[in-house]
């Protein structure tokens, strides 16, 4: 999967619905006026297990093994590209249009991140990260920012930021159970 040292950050930030671009890529703070979340887990050692959940996060996998249908002209998480996230079922169904604004594959670091377009639920981005320490521990991580964008999102209150961090978890579990099968 690791072709080399490759970073890609998103030209133009035209079509998303928040402004403060690839803030979620950055170490430090993230911006103010938002619900922050970090979620970081331990999903195993070595090479192998890094790059194989390198490419479930990159291929979607994860995503469709979380439960998400993704809807998307790339079979890879691509700067520029857009993809349609839907939960639910019929119609309970809720779409979240985003755009792939930044990605990074070198031999320690692989994922994207997307931010949120018109249509969505609420405002912000979200960046799946697997990174392989000098001690070959290799970590998933989940950095996101995010406020409510329209009146039922903010009516739930609460409930949105508890969905986004049961999300993180199960994608965590998914890409640890992915990785381990291969590795």
């Amino acid at each position: 999967m690791n072709a080399g040292p490759t970073t890609g950050a998103c030209p133009s930030a035209s079509s998303l619905s928040y402004p403060e671009r690839l803030a979620s890529t950055r170490p430090g703070a993230l911006p103010a006026g938002y619900r922050h979340l970090r979620h970081r887990v331990l999903i195993g050692h070595g090479r192998a297990v890094l790059e194989t959940a390198g490419a479930a996060i990159t291929s979607w996998r994860m995503h469709r093994g979380a439960g998400v249908l993704i809807t998307t002209a790339t079979d890879r998480a691509t700067v520029g590209a857009a993809v349609e996230c839907a939960l639910g079922l019929g119609p309970l169904r809720v779409g979240a249009p985003c755009e792939v604004v930044w990605t990074v594959d070198t031999p320690e670091r692989i994922g994207f991140a997307y931010g949120t377009r018109a249509g969505h639920l609420a405002r912000g981005e979200e960046t799946f990260l697997v990174e392989m320490g000098p001690d070959r521990a290799v970590w998933f991580t989940v950095t996101a920012f995010s406020r409510p964008d329209r009146g039922f999102a903010r009516a739930a209150g609460p409930l949105l930021p508890l969905a986004q961090r049961m999300f993180a978890r199960r994608c965590g579990r998914v890409v640890a159970r992915i990785a381990a099968r291969r590795a």
